[in-house]
């Protein structure tokens, strides 16, 4: 009887690792897809400082740690089209020319119509997109690998700060809908 159950045990673990591991993955032809039509968004999942500096205060607060800080809830997002890119993606590390009084712009919060994209494809299937703003004045170059399976690594090079990285994955783009209130 103790053999049935550990045997149990241990397909239910399976299972359920499984079943978490499969979260926000995708075929291989629809991350194809959406990267050839360079129509997709990038929901970050965890933002990754490169200064561990910042860990260490964030790990200085009271009853937090950091690694609860820094993963994120899914509503930080890159969204491009052909002829628009929007991101919203929150920022943890050292601004060199900060300004004082609007807290919105230490944040990567800004809508680009001049950009330029490089979009080159590995042996192995991984795509690497590299994205250059034109029209912001403080971000460089933001580079998305992306795997096989939809996950996506996102690296974001900026003049006035340091870089910064977000893991996440690549879905298929939601066209909001424009709605009328009276």
């Amino acid at each position: 009887m103790k053999k049935y159950i550990s045997l149990i045990m241990f397909f239910g673990f399976l299972f359920f690792f499984q079943s978490c591991a499969s979260q926000g993955s995708a075929d291989s032809k629809t991350v194809d897809a959406l990267v050839n039509s360079q129509d997709f968004t990038f929901h970050a999942q965890r933002a990754n400082p490169m200064n561990y500096d910042v860990i260490n205060v964030m790990n200085s607060i009271p009853n937090s740690t950091a690694a609860r800080m820094l993963d994120l809830n899914g509503n930080y997002t890159i969204e491009m089209s052909k002829t628009n890119l929007e991101v919203v993606l929150p920022y943890f590390g050292r601004v060199f020319n900060p300004s004082y009084g609007d807290t919105s712009s230490n944040s990567y919060r800004f809508t680009s119509k001049d950009f330029s994209v490089k979009p080159s494809q590995s042996k192995k299937g991984k795509w690497m997109v590299m994205i250059k703003p034109n029209d912001v004045k403080n971000v460089d170059e933001i580079n998305i690998e992306i795997f096989t399976n939809g996950k996506a690594f996102v690296y974001i090079r900026s003049n006035d700060r340091q870089p910064i990285t977000y893991s996440g994955y690549v879905s298929k783009r939601v066209v909001k809908q424009e709605t009328d209130n009276p």
